[in-house]
């Protein structure tokens, strides 16, 4: 069922207004985010009864657009059916430069970021998450003739990175002789690379995959990061919000929902047990 704003007289908003603007007076700032929820729209969304996602066009098979310009993948087949879980059926995905994902979501711009967005503490100063969906590895990406087998081999090149991802922050901590290039996409990156104009490109393990088949490129280096899952990003202060996309997600891993499209987006590659049902799950 679609919801609907809440049509007030006008002299009941006039008073409201003017509530609002001595309460905003009195405490120095805006009213928090928690507080656009009503009745109506008890997730304090832009739109009643729509969700707009703020998402990625080239991260496959996360988030990308199909030949008819239409977003799928992993992520947003996962988030329509936790949207419609909660009774939301109208879901608008809108591609972004993942630099700036964020701070669209933070500014309301944005309702949620689903982009496989890995849960930080930098970013939670940010933004608030859902619990964690999904967890992976961390890839280097190079030519089979570049000579990259270990970390050590980075010294002295040229690595892609995208701007404000896991990869750029691992790397400034831990490849600290190697000259980082930054890109806004992997499509820029991996074109680099195919040029000779950055020596490898670092990325996320499944998106890598598909870049190897395309373009005869290899994972020269695989890293784990399970230690920061990805979550769908919210504003601050949505705590409706929030415990709504918690519930219908935990009831799309029990039911076996995100085990179907894990094996559908990701074949061949380690499923993270602690995403299945609990029947499935190791004692």
């Amino acid at each position: 069922m679609k919801l609907r704003p809440n049509h007030r007289r006008t002299a009941i908003a006039a008073v409201a207004a003017a509530a609002a603007l001595a309460l905003a007076a009195c405490s120095g700032g805006s009213p928090s985010a928690s507080e656009s929820a009503t009745e109506d729209n008890p997730y304090g969304l832009i739109t009643p009864g729509q969700i707009r996602v703020a998402s990625l066009g080239d991260a496959r098979p996360y988030t990308f657009t199909d030949e008819s310009g239409e977003f799928t993948g992993f992520d947003v087949e996962l988030f329509t059916d936790v949207a419609e879980r909660m009774g939301v059926e109208d879901v608008v995905f809108t591609g972004q430069d993942f630099s700036g994902l964020l701070a669209a979501v933070a500014n309301g711009q944005f309702d949620v970021g689903v982009a496989a967005i890995g849960i930080t503490e930098e970013r939670q100063q940010t933004v608030d998450f859902s619990d964690g969906y999904l967890a992976g590895y961390l890839t280097v990406m190079a030519s089979p003739d570049a000579g990259i087998a270990d970390e050590a081999d980075l010294a002295g090149t040229r690595l892609g990175v995208v701007q404000g991802t896991l990869q750029e922050a691992y790397a400034v901590n831990n490849f600290t002789d190697t000259e980082l290039v930054r890109f806004p996409d992997n499509n820029a990156a991996i074109s680099a690379v195919n040029s000779g104009s950055i020596d490898a490109h670092f990325l996320d393990y499944e998106a890598a995959k598909e870049y190897a088949e395309q373009y005869g490129l290899e994972n020269a280096i695989d890293i784990p990061s399970f230690d920061a899952p990805a979550g769908f990003a919210i504003a601050k202060n949505k705590p409706e919000f929030q415990a709504a996309l918690n519930e219908a997600l935990a009831a799309a891993m029990e039911d076996g929902t995100w085990k179907e499209l894990y094996e559908k987006w990701f074949p061949g590659s380690p499923m993270p047990e602690q995403y299945l049902p609990s029947s499935e799950q190791s004692e």
